[in-house]
């Protein structure tokens, strides 16, 4: 008989060669790939480090800036600064402010004036010297003759600066061309670097020059305030501890060197900081990135400053050592995939040798049972060759063989199922399958495996879990058919079974991220609606109530506008495990989207619900947070809506939370409100307000009515505060409070109130023309408006379309506008004082009034609140705080008027008490324009 030939397995299989060149491919492909991962990374970090040390660098310059102006203030609030008051009011600036070498005052004079100046300072500092010096040949000398002199009349500190006490700086150039730019845009400039002091180690800053001018002279155009100037104000400041001092505070070990210059007298950039020099890469890739490097200039009162920053070089294991992991990884992971695949092959190439070999077998089997019938003893053990070869292929399976008794127990599980399994064999023999699942029997599928048992059928991909040897839970999947002996009757089951734990792990990843948010791991919208819905059928099984809490953080904008989204992103997560910290483990905290989060509580026997716990959450939000280098207080805003007492249905109980909560933004923040009924129509209102607001300047359908301001002195109208109306052709004549809220919260406040400055300046020039006087029109500015970057623009355009003169133009602010950026307010400030209009502070005592605001800020009117007025004549606190604004304004030179007067007496108080106007009922409402034009008309 022919035998087949048996095959030798060969060296390396094909799938073992297209496994290694695979591996390696995806490997290199993973590696690049991450490798550009962390170089972008990298690059993204290196530019917010920068940007922070650079943004840190541009406020301290603006700071030291601001500094010139709050210096130069005190000659713009008094009228004859003395000596003794330049000293009182620069003394803290010098002692807050190291960098600062000296602060000055430049007194203008002819040459007239030239003795008496000079005897003036002798005998203010007897041991001063010669009198006005300047500077000749390289040395200071005593000034020749010269029709002006600009010498140095006020130095603080004195001691070390003696030798600058009356010095000509109209004969120094740098200072007279910082002068001049000041004087061209009203605001401080400064010189480029210059040495501040004599000697073997001359320190080198710069000057921040101001113009001081003629109280109440015309400062319209840079002509008029030429002819005005009566001085200058001046600030040296040491420009490398500035420097030094800025990014000492506070310190920090970023990676970064910097270094910093700042133009010279002559135009040439001269290094203030010197920083390390520019770090050179240690290593270089083809597809690595340049080295890290940024460049940012600055404009510091009209002079050039740059800032070079770079990142210092680090090893390339610490800089990429993701990539590196990856390749390694990859590598190895490869090359056991290969070593498998070639263990596999030759497995494979095994088993079909050992069936070459059964089926020799079988045949030699055969021939000598055709030789031998009584043979028994051969064809037994060919009998159990077989079954061992049997065997051994299932070994060779992923999967295993196991049989069963008629009573449905293990009696033989084979094919390494231990190995496989991750479970003793021992543990299932003598038990059946479901004494290890009974939690899955209670299931569908559990249910229809018992219904196929009992009827003795076949069963394929029963599904169950049972604890593996190490405590983890495992899964198996497990196929069966039925076994009958010769009579018919029923043996048991036989079949095979495979590990499908790996699976169910990533079908339960894939669940847990299709319903957990992905920043904060909270629970999402999806699993809040299936959570809901489970408290709602509870409640309505237990007659207990479900409480719904929509929580808003408040200025979460501002973080992430100021701070960047990386730390909006930690407030985010750090609200959210305050507020799971905060709570029971059966109550639910889920991210709605954005910064809103919805808690869900539920009732029980032992555990009322109560506005404590939501007064416990806002206190567990409001504690400060670490934001980088900075700390950070959060408040929040909630609205709770109550299932079943608000008699809605469930599913708009989130809805209800909502409006809940907008009404406690609408109280003022850091509170929280209950859902009414009533709320639900204020929403209503507000969304037909917030509708038909879209289309009412397309319409037309707003108008301007005008209520007078009257002198307390002569009786005659001197001006009129504009104010809005709004002519529905439905909802009739809407009152402002209905609708300059939504107005706001919408951002249609701007445009609005673009349109009510241009008309009331239109209408105010027409009214000069036509011969009614120079009546001032005063017109109130929205926190949107004032924090537009076109604010100036807009403005300037008004006055150049209209004609109005500035002068006639007042423009109102209240005092929450400008607390929280002070240095960019005054900026803003003087900027539009610089266009000529007149500035007026509005409900003056009810917000954050500070008396420093009203020495720094150019105000030139101040309103008393109609709260106050109200009361004078019969509550002796508020008669006493009008009085004393009244005397307040009059000592600051500003003009006051007092809003809300509605009778006899009010008035008479205020004129005994010199306020200068007033505006209210008790002298006319406010007007429109018509009819404010015929009242002001019958004065004539």
């Amino acid at each position: 008989m022919d035998l087949p030939h048996r095959r030798r397995p060969h060296w390396l299989a094909v799938s073992t060669v297209l496994t290694l060149a695979g591996g390696f491919a995806a490997t290199t492909i993973l590696a690049v790939g991450v490798l550009h991962l962390e170089q972008d990374k990298q690059a993204l970090a290196f530019e917010q480090q920068a940007g922070i040390r650079s943004a840190a660098i541009g406020r301290g310059l603006d700071q030291a800036v601001e500094l010139a102006a709050v210096t130069n203030a005190l000659f713009q609030s008094v009228s004859a600064v003395s000596r003794e008051q330049f000293h009182d009011f620069t003394r803290p600036l010098l002692a807050r402010n190291p960098f600062i070498k000296s602060i000055s005052f430049h007194r203008r004079i002819d040459h007239a004036e030239r003795a008496g100046f000079e005897t003036e300072l002798a005998l203010a500092h007897p041991g001063a010297g010669a009198g006005i010096v300047e500077m000749r040949d390289g040395r200071l000398q005593t000034a020749l003759r010269h029709a002006a002199y600009t010498p140095v009349t006020y130095m603080e500190p004195y001691a070390g600066n003696e030798v600058a006490l009356g010095f000509d700086s109209s004969r120094s150039k740098p200072f007279e061309a910082a002068l001049a730019r000041a004087i061209d845009n009203g605001r401080p400039a400064a010189t480029g670097l210059l040495a501040l002091s004599t000697g073997p180690l001359p320190q080198r800053g710069f000057l921040l020059v101001m113009p001081v001018y003629r109280r109440g002279a015309d400062l319209a155009t840079p002509a008029a305030r030429r002819a005005a100037l009566v001085g200058s104000s001046a600030v040296s400041m040491r420009a490398a501890e500035l420097v030094e001092l800025i990014l000492s505070s506070p310190p920090v070990d970023d990676g970064l060197r910097l270094r910093v210059a700042a133009a010279a007298s002559d135009g040439r950039l001269e290094t203030v900081f010197p920083g390390a020099a520019m770090p050179a890469p240690e290593h270089a890739w083809p597809v690595m990135a340049a080295p890290r490097q940024l460049v940012r200039q600055l404009d510091v009162g009209g002079q050039t400053w740059r800032i070079d920053i770079a990142a210092r070089a680090r090893p390339i294991v610490s800089e990429h050592l993701g990539a590196l992991l990856v390749a390694v990884g990859g590598t190895m992971l490869t090359l056991l995939l290969t070593v498998l695949m070639q263990s596999l092959a030759q497995r494979s190439r095994r088993v079909e040798m050992l069936v070459d070999e059964r089926t020799v077998d079988l045949k030699l089997s055969n021939q000598r049972l055709i030789d031998d019938v009584n043979d028994r003893q051969h064809t037994e053990k060919a009998l159990q060759e077989s079954e061992q070869r049997f065997r051994q292929l299932v070994s060779m399976s992923s999967d295993w063989y196991w049989e069963q008794d008629a009573h449905c127990r293990f009696t033989a599980i084979t094919g390494g199922f231990s190995e496989k399994a991750g479970v003793k064999a021992g543990r299932l023999l003598g038990r059946t399958h479901w004494e290890s699942a009974h939690d899955q029997l209670a299931s569908d599928s559990g249910r229809a495996h018992l219904a196929q048992v009992a009827a003795r059928q076949g069963y394929t991909g029963f599904e169950y879990a049972m604890p593996g040897e190490d405590g983890d839970m495992r899964w198996f999947s497990v196929n069966g058919e039925p076994l009958f002996d010769d009579a018919g009757r029923f043996a048991g089951y036989r079949g095979t079974g495979t590990d499908i734990t790996a699976r169910k792990r990533a079908e339960q990843a894939i669940q847990h991220v299709a319903q957990h948010d992905v920043l904060t791991g909270l629970p999402n919208r999806s699993l809040l609606q299936d959570r809901l819905g489970q408290a709602v059928a509870y409640s309505g099984r237990s007659g207990r109530p479900v409480w719904v809490m929509l929580i808003d953080l408040d200025r979460f904008k501002f973080v992430n506008d100021s701070m960047g989204h990386k730390a909006g992103d930690v407030l985010l997560m750090t609200v959210a495990a305050r507020l799971r910290g905060a709570l029971r483990e059966t109550d639910t905290v889920a991210r709605l989207s954005g910064d809103e989060f919805v808690v869900l509580l539920t009732e029980h026997d032992d555990d009322a619900l109560s506005v404590d716990i939501v007064q416990r959450l806002m206190d567990s939000v409001a504690q400060p947070v670490l934001l980088g280098i900075q700390e950070f207080f959060v408040t929040c805003s909630i609205g709770v809506s109550v299932y079943p007492l608000d008699g809605a249905p469930a599913d708009s109980l989130i809805e209800m939370a909502d409006i809940a909560m907008y009404r406690a933004k609408k109280l003022g923040r850091n509170n929280y409100q209950f859902y009414t009924a009533a709320m639900n129509e204020e929403a209503t209102e507000r969304v037909r307000i917030e509708s038909a607001l879209r289309s009412a300047l397309e319409r037309n359908e707003f108008v301007l009515h005008y209520q007078p301001q009257v002198d307390l002195q002569s009786g005659r109208i001197v001006g009129m505060e504009a104010l809005i109306r709004w002519q529905h052709p439905e909802m009739g004549m809407v009152a402002p409070s209905r609708f300059i809220s939504v107005a706001e919260e919408t951002g249609l406040i701007v445009p609005i109130g673009a349109w009510v400055l241009r008309t009331a300046c239109r209408q105010t020039k027409a009214w000069h023309d036509s011969g009614m006087g120079a009546l001032r029109v005063a017109v109130n500015l929205s926190a949107r408006q004032f924090g537009a970057a076109s604010l100036l623009d807009e403005l300037r355009g008004v006055l150049r379309e209209t004609g109005l003169n500035p002068a006639c133009l007042e423009i109102e602010l209240t005092e929450s506008l400008f607390m929280s950026e002070v240095g960019e307010a005054v900026e803003l400030l003087y900027n539009m004082k610089a266009l000529g209009v007149k500035l007026s502070i509005d409900d003056f005592g009810t917000g954050y009034s500070s008396l420093s605001y009203l020495s720094r800020f150019p105000i030139d009117v101040l309103k008393i609140d109609r709260s106050f007025v109200a009361a004078i004549a019969r509550d002796s606190n508020d008669a006493a705080i009008v009085a004393s604004i009244i005397s307040l304004a009059h000592n600051l030179k500003l003009l006051v008027i007092a809003e809300g007067v509605e009778t006899a007496d009010q008035l008479d108080y205020l004129r005994r008490h010199d306020c200068d106007q007033m505006q209210g009922y008790f002298f006319s409402k406010p007007l429109p324009g018509p009819l404010f034009e015929e009242l002001v008309r019958t004065q004539k």
